[in-house]
């Protein structure tokens, strides 16, 4: 029996909550995708990956601990932000079905920047007693900050193979600036094991592609709607992003649209639940869209 054991390969991953959000908000936006990251395909991925690494069948490779740490609102703040507490939360039931122990900080909004050092020395210091305590194989850790160096130092000490998966991208925002997120070389150098996960996704192999494929939230089917251009249409919004928001539309799921899709109207007076005057159209991939968006006023607001 002790033989059968020592074949099991054990697996802890730990997330970077605020990174893992950065690159799946990636993938959903601004990437040909258009879909987020799914947890239980990051799991499969990885064990699939831990053993090419580790030269063993698949089935010996076992997740047996997965935390996920971010530093997060308060109830009473995100409740101010429109859907920000059932989102929260809907994401917090995918996190438990898949085994995953979340560790929050509240933010305080005189933390400033300690506020992630704080929860990536928490991070640290589980990840660190947790291999002790379990004895992992692979640690897989969904980091970019070159501040995780010490862990993977300390961990490779333990005799603790390290996986990172590293992201390194850029796009341009809805202000037309340029953002980039590039994963620490330092961190990159010091891992058993670096996936590099971009080029994996936009690149894959053949054999490879089911695997890829199943990383990313399969879409829901809707019911093909029949644009017609210039048409002009009525509903409210279902909620509100940072330059862009959602029409509700359930006959394709919500339409979305930007701010720059605007007429005669401010992005910053725009509401939850606001009637807004609109017409259909297709983004590249052949999505519907909401354009020439404009805000419907009631007659006792009409001044």
């Amino acid at each position: 029996m002790a033989v059968n054991a020592n074949k099991l390969t054990r697996i802890g991953i730990f997330y970077d909550g605020n990174y893992f959000l950065h690159v799946s908000n990636y993938y959903a936006y601004h990437h040909a995708r258009r879909s987020r990251i799914s947890i239980a395909g990051l799991h499969d991925f990885v064990c699939h990956k831990v053993a090419e690494e580790e030269e063993t069948d698949v089935k010996l490779c076992r997740i047996v601990d997965a935390h996920y740490f971010r530093s997060r609102l308060s109830a009473q703040e995100a409740s101010s932000e429109g859907n920000r507490l059932y989102y929260d939360r809907l994401f917090d039931d995918i996190l438990m079905s898949e085994g995953v122990t979340t560790h929050y900080l509240p933010i305080r909004s005189t933390a400033g920047p300690r506020q992630e050092r704080d929860i990536d020395m928490w991070l640290a210091m589980e990840a660190f007693e947790q291999a002790i305590t379990k004895q992992f194989s692979v640690v897989v850790l969904l980091a970019a900050d070159g501040d995780y160096v010490p862990l993977v130092r300390k961990l490779n000490a333990l005799g603790t193979r390290v996986m990172i998966l590293s992201w390194d991208y850029e796009y341009l925002d809805e202000e037309g600036r340029r953002r980039s997120f590039n994963t620490s070389t330092h961190l990159i150098n010091e891992a058993s094991y670096p996936m590099d996960m971009h080029a994996i996704i936009d690149n894959p192999h053949v054999d490879e592609e089911p695997l890829v494929n199943a990383l990313f939230v399969e879409k829901k089917k809707v019911a093909k709607v029949e644009i017609v251009e210039d048409e002009l249409m009525r509903s409210t919004i279902f909620s509100l992003k940072d330059g862009y928001g959602f029409i509700a539309f359930p006959q394709t799921n919500n339409l979305f649209f930007h701010f720059s899709f605007l007429v005669e109207t401010d992005f910053n007076d725009l509401r939850e639940g606001d009637t807004v005057e609109f017409s259909m159209s297709k983004n590249e991939y052949g999505e519907p869209i909401a354009k020439n968006v404009k805000l419907v006023l009631e007659p006792e607001e009409v001044v």
